[in-house]
């Protein structure tokens, strides 16, 4: 009976463990080589065993500056305007409401990034909110192409990923604590600090991590809205691997990219692991 449930385990994950083993383990082997070799004088790759492309990683000093200034940034801020969001949708919503608001919340992935992207450049262009602004005395306001406007789309883009999981956590919250608070005579904002926000925190970490490596790795907001003043370690990546065909230096940037991920998830996964106790059902979502 145990070796039956054993090679049934093995044939439920002999699929995954493939795919994972193609597609994740396999590149990032082959990234891994490509750092260490160099650039052959055609372009492209050329076997070694050096280090010079990781002494060369400050050259690409903004792009990593950028990143990792711009991704917890708009991460914070994704934050600050999803969790009211969530908190309206999972507890002071009608029933008969909340169905038709969750859909609205996530009817801007209906359409492609790179469309909502474009509205945004006439948005913030100068026949935008920079005309309106100027109509009522501001002039020579300029949002396109600035951090600014990186930012602008980034919250836009990744709202949705940081809502559902903090609703998901609030909508699960025991309003039986909240009710023997009240009638312990606890104001409504210290329930909230000692009760609602702590464990809600597995929703706010999983939803933060989510958007956190999305963005770690966001390639198409920057070049659009940022104008190539404003680039992340993606548009990094893809100037050096398609455009100066530099691939031993595109492969150490990368590793270095990776390398700061791990850091993070390894973070993340502790701080899951602390305010997850206490609420095993969605401690992973």
């Amino acid at each position: 009976m145990a070796m039956t449930q054993s090679r049934a385990r093995a044939l439920l994950l002999t699929p995954a463990g493939l795919w994972y083993a193609a597609m994740l383990l396999l590149p990032l082997a082959v990234v891994l080589i490509f750092s260490f070799g160099e650039r052959s004088a055609i372009g492209g790759y050329a076997p070694g065993f050096t280090f010079e492309q990781y002494a060369n990683l400050p050259a690409r000093f903004a792009a990593f500056r950028n990143t990792l200034t711009l991704a917890p940034v708009g991460t914070i801020a994704a934050l600050l305007i999803a969790y009211p969001l969530a908190y309206f949708l999972a507890v002071k919503v009608s029933p008969k409401w909340k169905t038709m608001l969750l859909v609205l919340v996530i009817v801007p992935f209906w359409t492609s990034i790179l469309i909502r992207s474009y509205a945004w450049i006439f948005l913030l262009g100068g026949k935008g909110i920079p005309a309106l602004l100027e109509a009522i005395g501001f002039d020579d306001v300029r949002l396109l192409n600035t951090p600014f406007a990186v930012l602008v789309g980034i919250v836009y883009g990744y709202l949705p990923l940081m809502v559902f999981p903090i609703y998901v956590a609030l909508e699960k919250l025991d309003q039986r604590l909240l009710e023997a608070a009240a009638d312990l005579g606890t104001p409504p904002w210290r329930a909230f600090l000692q009760i609602t926000l702590p464990l809600s925190m597995p929703g706010v970490l999983t939803g933060s991590m989510l958007v956190f490596i999305l963005l770690m790795g966001e390639f198409l907001i920057p070049a659009i809205l940022g104008g190539g003043k404003v680039f992340f370690v993606g548009n990094a990546l893809v100037d050096l691997f398609l455009q100066s065909r530099n691939w031993a230096f595109g492969s150490a940037v990368a590793v270095a990219l990776v390398v700061i991920m791990l850091i993070t998830v390894g973070i993340y996964t502790r701080l899951v692991k602390r305010f997850g106790a206490s609420r095993d059902d969605v401690g992973l979502m």
